[in-house]
């Protein structure tokens, strides 16, 4: 790199002294064979699994394999470049207090972050497609749809790259909703005069006060968690002392920074790693709905279940509801999400088409039986009836209703995730593939950044487990809301919570320049996913 545009992680700090050289550890000579190995099993199990999902559907056209190979590819990609990010920042605090040497903390991290997105809910996932404008998502199969996907991917993907480049720990999270944004913004811009909507403001609200306050959050305890730590083991002077080159922590200290590291590559998995799941979903759903579309796990049992609730609640909402057609109770519905403006016809014709949906369904008795037109036109509908209920719930627009009728349609609504958060077993171990890759690769930056530069001073024993608690709890928490947070932005304010706690001082530069990506990130992405659309729209 140009010794002239030095890089944030290019900058020396001043203090030498203590310095552990544990971040150069190399790579033991056995973990590539080993790595490419799990590589090809998982590539085959992957292929496998896509197979026997595409057995029972039409052939694809070359065109949509290519497609399909190009959009999985790219949404892979952008959870490959969140590695060299939000990944590395999990075992920066155990390999500069030598918890673990830095192969062994990188391969652990990256198994992990592996558990957490095989057990991730899917509601992060939803949480995030939820920003977009409805009629992309309904129609997400289109021209648009795709140039909307990619313009996504491809933005988010070139913010994060050009600020690993830089040694810059910018949030994955960050970026890629400013990509949504952008999206949303330009899609209005163009559409409005045909009643197209925006994205989702209130979503957005949700979203953006998850990212604003959870780095304050993990400022503030990680600073009060620190100065208790300093007083309960005011003994304990070494924890509190840079090590002594590569010399481990104390037994316990040791034994928390391990486990706390643990818990945030697990956390990040299951939180990071469900924004990937999101898009993915999208792109299938888009190119082979009828593989995809609906949850084809469910069981006739489940089919009558959702038949039942859906005349219940049809009729908790609106007990006296005519039968709507379908077409009209769509336009009236997607006029109020994207407006919401609520007016009369809203409730009679969610009533309307919530029973329909129920006697649709049922009436195949299973979903695999479902045709491909029908499949998307059900998951549409789906879609539309539980995004009013939303709106109407949050707006407090619901008529009044007795205990048993609020459960029926609480049931109900939780009967509709069933078939619309579906994220097959693949999805999950290509995206914690993708992830492990990109930690393996890309580390090391963000590693010697957080490490060595927030703070003057290198970082202490008792900094690094007040920073990784604090940070593990954040984004399990949030998780358990099905709130997206950074991984970057919790833990980095946490070691900085840490070093101003300490009095060992922040290196300003560095925290300017992280502050700068942080400012920056929304409007640059937002700029250039829009642009990106914009272009990809006149080829559409």
């Amino acid at each position: 790199m140009n010794s002239k545009h030095q890089s944030a992680s290019d900058t020396v700090p001043s203090d030498h002294s203590s310095k552990s050289t544990n971040v150069h550890v190399p790579t033991p000579k056995f973990f590539m064979p080993v790595f490419l190995t799990l590589i090809v099993a998982t590539l085959i199990y992957i292929g496998v699994q896509v197979s026997v999902d595409l057995a029972h559907v039409p052939p694809l056209s070359v065109y949509s394999i290519i497609l399909l190979a190009t959009a999985l590819l790219i949404a892979l990609g952008f959870e490959f470049v969140n590695g060299f990010h939000d990944t590395a920042n999990a075992v920066a605090t155990v390999i500069y207090t030598n918890a673990l040497p830095a192969p062994v903390a990188v391969m652990w991290a990256g198994f992990c972050n592996f558990l957490g997105v095989m057990v991730a809910s899917g509601a992060v996932a939803y949480g995030i497609i939820a920003l977009l404008p409805v009629e992309l998502i309904m129609n997400v199969g289109s021209g648009a749809g795709f140039a909307m996907v990619f313009a996504m991917l491809i933005a988010a993907i070139m913010w994060n790259l050009g600020t690993w480049v830089l040694g810059i720990p910018a949030s994955s999270s960050h970026t890629l909703i400013g990509s949504i944004l952008g999206v949303g913004i330009m899609n209005y811009l163009l559409h409005s005069s045909g009643g197209a909507s925006g994205v989702d403001m209130d979503q957005v609200a949700k979203v953006g006060k998850a990212l604003l306050f959870s780095p304050l959050i993990g400022f503030a305890f990680a600073a009060v968690l620190f100065l208790l730590v300093k007083k309960v083991f005011k003994r304990q002077v070494e924890l509190f002392q840079p090590p002594e080159g590569n010399k481990p922590p104390p037994p316990l200290i040791r034994a928390i920074l391990i486990f706390t590291c643990t818990g945030v590559s697990f956390a990040h998995g299951s939180n990071d790693g469900q924004k990937g799941m999101g898009l993915i979903m999208l792109i299938l759903i888009g190119l082979v709905p009828l593989a995809y579309s609906l949850n084809k796990n469910l069981d006739s049992e489940h089919l009558q279940s959702f038949n039942q609730l859906s005349n219940q609640t049809a009729t908790a909402i609106y007990a006296q509801h005519a039968d709507i057609p379908d077409v009209e109770a769509r336009a009236v519905l997607t006029t109020y999400i994207q407006t919401r403006e609520n007016s009369p016809e809203v409730v009679p014709a969610l009533a309307s088409l919530t029973e329909h949906l129920g006697t649709r369904v049922a009436h195949y008795g299973d979903l695999k039986s479902i045709p491909e037109q029908e499949v998307s036109s059900i998951r549409n509908d789906m879609y539309l009836s539980s995004t009013t209920f939303k709106r109407l719930e949050k707006d407090k627009q619901l008529p009044e209703m007795t205990e048993a009728q609020a459960k029926s349609i609480k049931d109900y609504r939780k009967n509709l995730d069933a078939f619309l958060q579906y994220i097959p077993t693949w999805v999950k171990v290509a995206v914690a593939l993708a992830l492990g890759l990109g930690t393996m690769v890309g580390w090391k930056r963000i590693v010697v950044t957080v490490g060595e530069r927030i703070g003057k001073h290198h970082m202490t024993y008792g900094q690094g487990m007040s920073a990784e608690l604090v940070a593990m709890t954040t984004i399990a928490a949030a998780d358990g809301f099905g709130m997206p947070v950074s991984t970057t932005h919790v833990l980095n304010s946490a070691v900085a919570g840490t070093m101003v706690a300490n009095k060992s001082g922040l290196n300003f530069n560095t925290v300017k320049t992280i502050l700068s990506a942080w400012i920056f990130t929304l409007p640059a992405t937002i700029c250039l996913s829009g642009g990106l659309y914009w272009l990809f729209l006149q080829f559409v």
